[in-house]
Order: structure tokens, then C-alpha cells, then sequence
């Protein structure tokens, strides 16, 4: 009784291929080459690291503004000062935008304490609800 295909197959002319005209050419293994890399053989040439199609054309980077509501500053006035990212001087407080990485105040919120704001933009609201409230802004 045979164990393995090569014993299995001894002496067979085809060794289970079918009929002597199946697998000729290189329609039995999906091409020649590079062939079905972008179609049937795309996981194969993902993996070894190669890509099809438009390589080397690269977007240029749009700059990601990092912004921040003047409701959430107010409110967390109070752990700034705590973590000395904020001074206060009597009843105004000061807050430089620039150390917490924010590059852009915007206006949606409350203001209820005197803000010294210094970032690099401001939208329009967010200047009127500051200085509504008695503070400044400053454009760094």
C-alpha cells in the first residue's frame, strides 16, 4: 500500500495531473513573472514588500492647525495654573497657547474669567468673547 505520493505515483505518467496536456506553459502557476501582481497574486507581492501601480508620487503635507475651543480654556484654568502652564495676576489669568501645542483659539464656549490669551490665530468669536469678557489676545 503506498504511503506517499512519490510512491504513490510511481510509474504514472502524469503523476495526477490530469491529462498530459495539463499543466504546460505558464498558465498552470498564474503567469510568468510579475504577472497578477496588482490582480490575482496581490497578497503574495504585498507581503514581499512590492507595490503596483502609481509608486513614488507623494501628496504634498497640508498642515493639521491644532485648535481648541475658548470654553474648554476656561475651564481648565484651574488645573493650568496647578501645572504652572498658566500665571495669574490678580483676577487675570495668562495662558500661552503655544506651550500646550495649540496653534489656534476658536470661539465656541463660555468665557467667565479674565483670559491673557497668546496663541498664533484666533477666529473672529473667539476674539470678541475674550475681550467681551475683559481679557486680551495676543497673535504670536
Amino acid at each position: 500500500m503506498p504511503v506517499n505520493k512519490r510512491s504513490k505515483f510511481r510509474g504514472s505518467r502524469t503523476c495526477g495531473g490530469g491529462t498530459h496536456k495539463n499543466r504546460r506553459g505558464g498558465g498552470s502557476r498564474g503567469g510568468r513573472g510579475h504577472a497578477g501582481g496588482c490582480k490575482h497574486h496581490f497578497v503574495r507581492y504585498y507581503m514581499q514588500g512590492m507595490t503596483y501601480g502609481k509608486n513614488g508620487f507623494h501628496h504634498d503635507q497640508q498642515l493639521q492647525m491644532k485648535v481648541l475651543d475658548i470654553g474648554s480654556i476656561d475651564m481648565m484654568v484651574e488645573s493650568l495654573l496647578r501645572e504652572g502652564l498658566a500665571k495669574q495676576e490678580g483676577d487675570i489669568i495668562s495662558i500661552d497657547m503655544t506651550l500646550l501645542g495649540i496653534d489656534k483659539v476658536l470661539g465656541s464656549g463660555k468665557v467667565q474669567k479674565k483670559l491673557h490669551v497668546a496663541a498664533r490665530a484666533f477666529s473672529e468669536q473667539a476674539k470678541a468673547k475674550i475681550e467681551g469678557a475683559g481679557g486680551q489676545t495676543v497673535t504670536v
